[in-house]
């Protein structure tokens, strides 16, 4: 690696000090949200705070082994150099998937948050509360058939990120391409299997809490939201440790291809958006519409446009630029921005069909928000510290160092 030997790339990241206490003090205040939700009659809404950032939480860590999967299929070069960030996220994939398989089950059996198909009678046609409509459904929308997928999917991408993760540390110790070789053949495995389950993941978990409504297109609406959060959180992770004296070998055009990422799917991200509003809007079928009737109510018409505001126009017209893209700060404070404007895009498809206007933005939100980031920071830069920064064996490490666009 020649003018390059002077980077340390067995450098390790030491998870102590002032981001470990932040980290446990953000654990601690979620903990305490919970618990006041609960205390002061609110837990549905709590339970539902907690399926929204069970579901985040795992769809960044998901986003990072995603990322990490396409890597390895293109055979990037640019990226070898930052690829320890995501595979950190991925190997924290079973215990987000624990958790949210948890807080699924817990709701659905103690709070009943699926009560739209999950309810007494809905699917007995002798019953006052039986429902035409959630009956034909019943098929696939059941309790045992619902939890077993969802094991099912999140079962198998964290065996995947288990595997993937393993080859990357397999590959430092023995060198070679034998590890990076099975990489690409697990990514490309994976990207297959986690491509047509994705959406179904997203159907059972958020879009069946509304069970009489449907769209096709909303399984790639949430792949999107969750593809921009995880992009998001890799930039502010890389940012954050290049801050603090770490990954000297990252430089400015990496943060700008993370930025073109950013940027890019931003503009994806809207256009699902637009493509499935314009679509219910123009055919104006009742029961397609009414989905967006209870985001027009007063009490989620701001929240509904300040979500636009945020996810497509701060993007486009902050980092549309060039240099934007390359200045850590500008991307800092994007990225934050949409790690929040994606936080009000899953509240809103979640709070206006369950609880409406019942809900609100208070101790409960902020608290749990503000617990798993505390939780996300601490089980990923725990795995992050486990490893040293540099895939030193990666064979495309030399271009990385080299990259400039």
């Amino acid at each position: 690696m020649g003018a390059h030997q002077s980077y340390n790339f067995s450098e390790q990241f030491t998870f102590s000090g002032k981001a470990k206490t932040l980290s446990i003090v953000a654990i601690v205040l979620g903990i305490a949200a919970i618990a006041f939700g609960f205390l002061t009659g609110h837990a549905e809404r709590t339970f539902l705070n907690l399926l929204l950032m069970s579901y985040y939480f795992t769809c960044i860590c998901a986003a990072g082994l995603f990322f990490c999967a396409v890597q390895f299929v293109a055979q990037a070069g640019w990226s070898a150099g930052l690829l320890r960030v995501p595979q950190a996220f991925a190997r924290v994939l079973p215990f987000a998937s624990l958790i949210l398989i948890i807080v699924v089950s817990l709701g659905l059996f103690s709070h009943n948050l699926y009560h739209h198909w999950a309810g007494e009678g809905l699917t007995d046609p002798t019953s006052e509360n039986y429902d035409y409509l959630i009956a034909g459904k019943a098929a696939y929308l059941n309790v045992p058939f619902f939890i077993t997928r969802l094991v099912i999917f999140l079962g198998t991408y964290s065996i995947f990120a288990i595997i993937i993760t393993k080859l990357s540390t397999n590959e430092d110790l023995a060198g070679g391409l034998e590890s990076y070789k099975k990489s690409i053949k697990y990514s490309t495995i994976f990207l297959v299997i986690f491509g047509f389950t994705t959406p179904i993941w997203a159907f059972d978990t958020i879009m069946s809490l509304e069970a009489h409504w449907f769209s096709t297109m909303f399984g790639w609406y949430n792949f999107a939201a969750m593809w921009v959060s995880g992009v998001a959180a890799i930039v502010i992770t890389v940012i954050l440790l290049k801050r603090s004296g770490y990954m000297g070998w990252i430089n400015e055009n990496h943060i700008h291809d993370l930025g073109k990422f950013v940027f890019a799917f931003s503009i994806f991200w809207t256009y699902v958006w637009f493509s499935q509003f314009l679509l219910i809007y123009y055919a104006n079928i009742p029961e397609e519409t009414v989905y967006f009737y209870k985001r027009w109510e007063p009490h989620f018409l701001p929240w509904f446009w300040l979500n636009l505001a945020i996810n497509f126009l701060s993007p486009l017209l902050i980092l549309m630029s060039r240099d934007a893209k390359r200045k850590t700060n500008v991307m800092l404070g994007v990225c934050i921005l949409l790690i929040c404007g994606h936080w009000l895009d899953y509240y809103m498809m979640i709070m206006p069909g369950t609880i409406g206007e019942e809900s609100g933005f208070g101790v409960i939100e902020l608290g749990v928000a503000i617990g798993f980031i505390g939780l996300f920071a601490f089980s990923m830069l725990t795995s992050l510290s486990k490893a040293p920064l540099a895939p030193k064996n990666h064979p495309f490490m030399d271009e990385s160092l080299h990259h400039q666009i």
